[in-house]
């Protein structure tokens, strides 16, 4: 089994994470039976032979019993591995951030969990109150449940809020991040608090891939444009966690590390950003879906 060297960020609670990670989302279809979940546990199975360690999931996901199968099945303890989980837009009542926070628990087999984000900040929902929720969240790690506590999605105004009127910094901001959407105000807001940026599509769900900007500097080193794209996000501080069911594609992408973009190669891809035009998934300010069974549980 390799393990290459990953290197790691200290966020700002002190508690390390590996740069790089395995995305699950969409591994398998999205309706919680055994035969989904198999699928998610062999591709967390052939993740971990490539070598990853650190592993993102979410309840909206409907995959942690597949991640967690997977990764019991490799025989890793925790300790050995960084594991991350996401509050579902469902769950943002206080007593079904714990709620749901146990399930997670259960269904990754684990007793603590390494990071916990708030998936969306869904300001057009519970009257606008996410701040309950960050402080139920928090609440997580001092009851000794939870190592570390972030968000997604959040941007500047809702980052702002929450540390306002609780005090708590997050850890980790996971937003969208590649090529056609990249620098914006929100990396600035994130630097100045000490929150770390994990990008979440960060080849851009292989939109960037064929630009010829892109290909010009992956012919100058003699790699794919999706080890320039992660090795792009990886000198410039980020967590990337790209997502491939492909074993060929899950060693390429984590053997990003034995090489160096220049400066003026850096510059010429954070050029290839469109601002709005090249954002691909929801807008946050909006964004309000719940899964039909968190919908169905207490509270809902």
């Amino acid at each position: 089994m390799t393990t290459p060297d990953i290197p790691e960020i200290t966020l700002n609670d002190g508690v390390m994470i590996p740069q790089i990670g395995f995305g699950t989302m969409d591994l398998a279809p999205r309706d919680n039976s055994l035969q989904s979940h198999e699928v998610t546990a062999q591709g967390v199975l052939a993740a971990i032979e490539a070598g990853y360690r650190h592993f993102d999931t979410a309840q909206m996901y409907a995959n942690e019993k597949g991640v967690g199968l997977g990764i019991a099945r490799a025989g890793l303890h925790h300790g050995d591995f960084f594991l991350t989980s996401k509050l579902g837009n469902g769950n943002h009542r206080p007593e079904d951030v714990r709620r749901s926070f146990e399930d997670t628990l259960t269904s990754l087999g684990v007793d603590k969990l390494d990071l916990f984000l708030m998936h969306w900040p869904v300001p057009t929902l519970y009257d606008g109150d996410y701040v309950s929720t960050w402080r139920a969240m928090i609440q997580l790690i001092d009851e000794g449940m939870l190592r570390s506590a972030g968000v997604s999605n959040f941007q500047p105004e809702h980052l702002q809020r929450i540390i306002d009127e609780t005090g708590h910094i997050p850890s980790v901001n996971q937003i969208q991040v590649h090529p056609y959407y990249g620098k914006r105000e929100l990396f600035t807001v994130c630097a100045e608090k000490g929150i770390a940026i994990e990008a979440w599509s960060p080849l851009g769900q292989a939109a960037v891939l064929n630009d010829p900007t892109l290909a010009g500097v992956s012919e100058n080193h003699g790699r794919t444009p999706a080890e320039i794209v992660l090795r792009w996000h990886l000198q410039q501080g980020r967590i990337v966690i790209p997502k491939t069911a492909s074993p060929a594609r899950m060693a390429q992408n984590i053997s990003v590390f034995d090489f160096t973009l220049s400066a003026e190669e850096l510059l010429v891809i954070d050029k290839l950003n469109k601002d709005e035009a090249g954002r691909r998934g929801p807008d946050p300010y909006t964004f309000d879906w719940i899964p039909a069974e968190e919908n169905a549980t207490p509270g809902r």
